[in-house]
């Protein structure tokens, strides 16, 4: 496997400096030459796209299908949607004014953050890492990137795309680990999107607090899926393997254990060993379409947890090839490790109950997941997620809700902070200015001292 080498401090300081200055210039901040740069983003993107898939394939076992799917489409989609909006969005909002402010007007005015770092994880190292850009340079600010050393072959790909179309001084990427992201997180950005665990993302807030940086922390966690008695099976079933084993469940609103009433538990289960087979074969290990797990520390990880409660199906695994099968696992309880970790692999622990209440109750003695997914009755399901909390869900449905620019995706809670997709990613790298414009034809006495028409002003506040 290729080595990331740390980028040194200078250098660091150099780029960070440079692109001050060209944000200082107010390039980045013209609507023509934002919409220039997203399109010239999607064309280094379709220029690239086979070295991508390339490296997306090195880095962790992804098949093209699954690489355009769950990667490349959804950065081309998102710059589409950028493409479309831009100029409604970035267009100064007129809004209502109170009439103690008679005869003022006022609007909202949104301009960049300025300088951004974009911290991307490895599980979706070309989309976790592009979709967040594709906000900034919406705004108008210029961007450091820092992909994840755990994919190598995606972090090269993805340094070679953005030298061969963009000036380093408006947009870059800069390589390296732990060593790296400390003199990043040194420098005074103005907005740092951090995409990984919970436990880095508290070193991030810590960080950015010495800036006072804006940051948006995009986290993960347990993310439920409850089975009802009211669901349909075969398909509850289907949608919830293929949401589990995307990327081999090193997917953050994988679906990361189930909640299933008792009384379906039997033909849920049965279902969903007779779909794994129907998608990948009884040679799972052979399917192309298997992704593998990240490194040995990770396939290490995920094989201790194996060793709670009682395996139904799965089990195996090749370390050599970091392939593990996809695993159901039952007879859990509570306190066992991998029901006090985010699971980040194709392990699916099965938890039951017997009333609904007994379902939320659940969840809400845990933190705050990413993701909540709910099969049954819709009614139900809304009850559901009226007595929870999460930062996204999907009723008869897993992962979907990602794929609808109009919704904003992230946490809540342990599970993040800050939002992003369409609308959101342009919002979440710009300042929301407030502005009052007030004519000087009439000065209005009310509220000045020594408030003579103090008792008038009170009846119009």
């Amino acid at each position: 496997m290729t080595l990331i080498s740390e980028t040194n401090e200078e250098r660091i300081k150099t780029l960070f400096s440079d692109q001050k200055d060209f944000f200082r210039t107010g390039k980045s901040q013209g609507i023509d030459f934002r919409i220039s740069q997203l399109k010239l983003l999607k064309k280094a993107v379709l220029t690239h796209q086979s070295s991508i898939e390339e490296a997306l394939w090195s880095d962790l076992h992804k098949s093209p299908e699954e690489a355009y799917l769950t990667e490349i489409n959804i950065v081309l989609s998102e710059i589409e949607n950028h493409l479309k909006h831009l100029k409604k969005w970035a267009k100064p909002k007129r809004v209502s004014t109170p009439l103690i402010l008679f005869p003022s007007a006022s609007k909202v005015l949104y301009e960049p953050l300025g300088v951004s770092l974009i911290i991307a994880p490895w599980n979706y190292p070309f989309q976790l890492l592009i979709n967040p850009l594709i906000g900034s340079i919406s705004s108008g600010c210029c961007s450091i990137l820092k992909p994840s050393p755990a994919a190598p072959a995606v972090a090269l790909a993805v340094e070679e795309m953005i030298k061969a179309f963009f000036e380093p001084d408006y947009l870059t990427v800069v390589q390296g680990g732990k060593e790296t992201n400390n003199f990043l997180l040194a420098q005074p950005f103005d907005v740092i999107f951090f995409t990984g665990s919970s436990r880095v993302g508290k070193i991030v807030m810590q960080a950015a607090s010495a800036h006072l940086s804006r940051v948006i922390l995009e986290l993960g966690g347990k993310s439920p899926c409850v089975v009802d008695a009211g669901a349909n099976i075969k398909v509850a079933a289907k949608r919830i393997a293929w949401g589990k084993l995307i990327n081999a469940g090193q997917t953050c609103i994988a679906p990361d254990y189930l909640l299933v009433q008792e009384s379906i538990k039997e033909e849920l289960l049965n279902e969903i060993e007779s779909v794994i087979k129907e998608m990948y074969g009884t040679e799972i290990e052979e399917s192309r379409f298997y992704p593998r797990i990240i490194d040995n520390a990770a396939f290490d990880r995920l094989l201790e947890l194996l060793k709670a409660g009682s395996i139904r199906f799965g089990g195996k695994f090749n370390r050599k090839d970091r392939f593990i099968e996809p695993t159901i696992i039952e007879d859990i309880k509570s306190n066992d490790p991998i029901m006090q970790q985010e699971i980040f692999g194709p392990i699916l622990p099965v938890i039951t109950y017997d009333a609904i209440e007994e379902a939320y109750a659940y969840i809400n003695e845990n933190d705050k997941p990413l993701a909540l997914y709910y099969f049954g009755n819709k009614s139900k399901g809304k009850e559901v997620l009226s007595k929870t909390t999460s930062g996204g869900a999907c009723i008869n449905d897993t992962i979907m809700h990602i794929a609808n620019h109009n919704l904003p995706f992230g946490g809540v809670g342990n599970s993040g902070t800050g939002k992003y997709h369409g609308k959101e990613s342009f919002l979440a790298f710009s300042n929301s200015k407030a502005v009052v414009i007030t004519p000087t034809w009439i000065d209005l006495p009310l509220k000045y001292a020594p408030f003579k028409f103090f008792k008038l002003l009170k009846r119009i506040i």
